[in-house]
């Protein structure tokens, strides 16, 4: 049995995969953004804040990282309408990543923030500085650089992980090609194209990531 191999009716879709690869952009940016700012923030209060809020924020963490994404997207678009509150496709998408990147993101975060040392805290705090300043100086900023590597690969992992939600019929990368699939079934072909799609961009976020590093960690 052989097969020949045809290309081009995919590459005549090429307009809209390119509006499901900026969806899939969209949506690794926002979500990168607002689970890095999350788990920063549940990262701190499970460190530094008081019992009812640690226990608040551990059960989330726990709930999360325990469930499929998979689920965790369903629930958001399918279940919530149930209870009056309904997102559409892009919005209950962007909902359930940052949701769940925040939940890995805050045990990375916290990892280096209890990898700081107490007498460095101390030494701060006898120096006068206030304790945000304490936080930002002494703690964040050297938790983030111990902590970098961790964070890009989680960062790139989300990315990849977008695909998924072409699942409630986000029109992202792979929802595009799942199309352009049914319309010409150049199953290899298009599939083939949509994995060195998502090789090209795991590449580059990592050498953005990587350059980001240079730039804040290195270079200051």
């Amino acid at each position: 049995m052989t097969y020949t191999f045809n290309f081009r009716d995919v590459f005549a879709a090429w307009e809209f995969l390119a509006d499901g690869l900026a969806l899939t952009l969209l949506l690794s940016g926002v979500t990168i953004v607002a689970g890095f700012v999350i788990g920063t923030l549940c990262a701190a209060g499970r460190v530094h804040g008081p019992p009812w809020l640690r226990l608040a924020i551990a059960t989330y963490v726990e709930a999360i990282r325990n469930t499929p994404l998979i689920v965790q997207l369903f629930l958001v678009f399918f279940g919530l309408p149930s209870a009056g509150i309904k997102f559409d496709a892009v919005t209950a998408s962007l909902i359930a990543l940052t949701i769940n990147l925040g939940a890995y993101t805050s045990e990375i975060v916290r990892a280096g923030i209890e990898a700081i040392p107490r007498s460095q805290i101390e030494a701060g705090a006898a120096m006068g500085l206030s304790g945000v300043q304490i936080f930002r100086y002494i703690v964040l900023f050297p938790a983030l650089k111990i902590i970098y590597p961790a964070l890009a690969s989680q960062f790139v992992l989300l990315m990849l992980a977008t695909s998924i939600v072409s699942q409630i019929s986000a029109p992202d990368l792979f929802h595009a090609a799942s199309i352009v699939q049914s319309r010409t079934f150049r199953d290899f072909e298009i599939y083939a194209v949509v994995a060195g799609a998502y090789l090209a961009l795991a590449l580059v976020f990592r050498l953005i990531l990587a350059a980001i590093y240079q730039l804040v960690f290195v270079r200051r």
